[in-house]
């Protein structure tokens, strides 16, 4: 499964912009560990890192928000919320069983890789565009 930052996820703030690329990145190797066998301690590794550096990110997003004074903060947190969500219920996945399976790869797909390119393309997009009209009020 090729999964990768592409123009598409481009919210146009250098800042969140590259922290997308490296979350993705971690997905992408992630996917990658269950696809080639590498069994359940290295998906357990990379969804460690993918959870670390997850929390990084979200909490540089919401302090971006805070920071710009984004009214739709609360709602962004509940979104962060669910995705944090959504990585403990794959760390149940992987205990329950004997390594990553196909399902375990479909409810990445479905619940980490799906769930960041919306939220990417709508909510992130939308903080970016806030962000930018706020440093260029002049232009109103």
């Amino acid at each position: 499964m090729l999964i990768e930052f592409d123009d598409t996820l481009i919210t146009g703030n250098d800042t969140i912009d590259s922290q997308h690329k490296e979350l993705i990145e971690k997905i992408s190797n992630l996917v990658s560990s269950c696809e080639d066998g590498s069994g359940k301690v290295k998906a357990i590794q990379m969804l460690d890192y993918l959870s670390e550096y997850t929390d990084f990110h979200f909490s540089e997003e919401e302090k971006l928000q805070t920071d710009s004074g984004y009214p739709e903060l609360e709602q962004h947190k509940k979104k962060h919320t669910e995705f944090k969500t959504a990585i403990e219920e794959l760390y149940d996945m992987l205990e329950e069983s004997e390594g990553p399976t196909e399902e375990f790869v479909a409810q990445v797909q479905k619940n980490v890789v799906d769930w960041l390119f919306n939220h990417i393309k709508t909510f992130d997009r939308s903080v970016a565009e806030y962000i930018n009209m706020r440093g260029n009020s002049e232009r109103l």
